[in-house]
């Protein structure tokens, strides 16, 4: 049984030394689920039998004996929600590493039943992989936009992606919990949505044969028929030095008995040892402008009514019947395009919506453009934002800032609001970010 991990100084990015934990494997063989969408390639789980056997044969090039050296399984996610199921009934204990290949919408599934589970703080820690097998992959894009490669795309990506799982590093990952009016609380590690990019979103379903391209007949259809919703916004800021404080940061190698070991993209994937999560203060500032009106009091904000929901308290929101903690910015404007909350860089394979979002920054970087921009205003926003350009264009309608906690009230009567790409109940939500709360496999 080890008794500790071992521990390295190494310089991080701008100089700065950060602490870099080195994870063993406690046990011989690797153990991974890889849970596969019903709209995956049909050779997805040839290929990840084929992972499999070229890990075996690089663990016995390391002068180890590679029979049985790995076991897999790859079940088929037949309906909504059944990856959920499978994760919240599963015996984790059996698997080293969750790995997805599909869309954005199984990996939130596959979060959200962790967090349903009575062995959540634990289970919430288990290794998970993307591999992209659907026509988002928000997710999949971020993690090779991390990497600090050239975009790619299609069958590139997912070649990029199988190569940094077999680099077998465990970033820890931000999630945002979601509270609805009377809907369960909800936990999100993407994006939340409401008006132009939550309806191309779900109404481009329909066009979800051309793949990745459905987004952009969605967009072009939407645009004909532009919409102005109503509604509320208000947001805590985050600090300025908010994501540069301390607290053991990302990349934590993989080891199996104290030893690197040469996994391939479906099974190179070592459950980490239960760690203690980061413990920070942060103070809270706000700012204003033309466009806010600051609402603050010396108070403290009071701890959400949900405190006893699995899963991490929330330590910033307010119950949804109530106003706003007196410390958050109200937005003025009642008028709305849309607004887009990001945790991740990109918000489809060619959409770099933050491109200063990292994995575990602590905050969530929300977006909104007012009513009044142009169609083709709003057209050269989201051409300018394939590369991540769209903050460039100075675009007088486009308003862009970092906070740790949100509340949208919608007004209008119909309208869409969406976490992760997947359609939830409509009205006021409020959303709160937990730092470093997942772990996920980044190379």
């Amino acid at each position: 049984m080890i008794q500790h991990d071992p521990t390295e100084l190494e310089a991080g990015k701008e100089g700065k030394k950060r602490l870099r934990k080195l994870i063993p494997l406690q046990r011989t063989p690797v153990c991974v689920c890889v849970l596969m969408g019903n709209t995956a390639v049909p050779s997805s789980a040839a290929d990840t039998q084929q992972m499999a056997e070229c890990a075996g044969q690089k663990r016995g090039s390391h002068g180890r004996d590679n029979k049985n050296s790995l076991r897999s399984r790859v079940p088929q996610v037949q309906r909504q929600n059944h990856a959920r199921e499978l994760v919240r009934e599963a015996d984790l204990s059996q698997w080293d590493a969750l790995v997805i290949m599909s869309g954005d919408g199984l990996l939130y599934e596959v979060i959200n039943g962790l967090l349903e589970r009575a062995d959540w703080e634990e289970a919430i820690r288990t290794p998970l992989g993307i591999l992209p097998g659907g026509s988002g992959n928000a997710l999949a894009a971020s993690i090779h936009h991390y990497s600090g490669a050239s975009p790619v795309s299609s069958e590139e990506l997912l070649v990029s992606c199988g190569f940094l799982l077999c680099k077998r590093l465990v970033s820890r990952m931000d999630l945002v919990s979601i509270h609805l009016f009377s809907s369960p609380r909800l936990f999100s590690f993407l994006s939340l949505a409401w008006g132009f990019v939550a309806d191309v979103d779900i109404e481009s379903e329909k066009y979800r044969h051309v793949g990745a391209a459905r987004f952009t007949v969605g967009t072009l259809v939407r645009l004909a028929s532009l919409r102005v919703y109503k509604g509320k916004l208000a947001y805590l800021p985050a600090a300025k030095d908010y994501s540069n404080e301390g607290g053991v940061r990302n990349n934590m190698t993989l080891h199996c008995n104290n030893q690197a070991s040469s996994l391939s993209p479906a099974s190179a994937l070592c459950r980490q040892s239960r760690d203690s999560s980061c413990q920070n203060t942060f103070h809270n500032s706000c700012h204003s402008n033309n466009s806010l009106k600051v609402r603050r009091t010396e108070s403290t904000p009071s701890r959400s009514a949900t405190k006893a929901l699995p899963g991490p308290p929330d330590s910033l929101l307010l119950p949804l019947d109530q106003p706003p903690p007196s410390d958050w910015v109200v937005v003025q404007e009642e008028d709305f395009v849309l607004m887009l909350a990001m945790y991740q860089s990109h918000l489809a394979e060619d959409l770099l919506a933050a491109p200063d979002a990292t994995l575990d920054d602590g905050v969530i970087h929300l977006f909104y453009v007012r009513a009044g921009i142009s169609r083709t205003a709003l057209l050269r926003l989201f051409l300018a934002m394939e590369k991540g350009a769209h903050l460039a264009t100075n675009c007088q309608h486009l308003v862009h800032t970092k906070v740790r906690a949100l509340r949208l009230e919608p007004y209008s009567p119909k309208g869409i609001i969406t976490v992760d790409g997947e359609v939830v109940e409509y009205g006021p939500v409020q959303a709160e970010v937990h730092r470093g709360l997942a772990r996920l496999i980044t190379g």
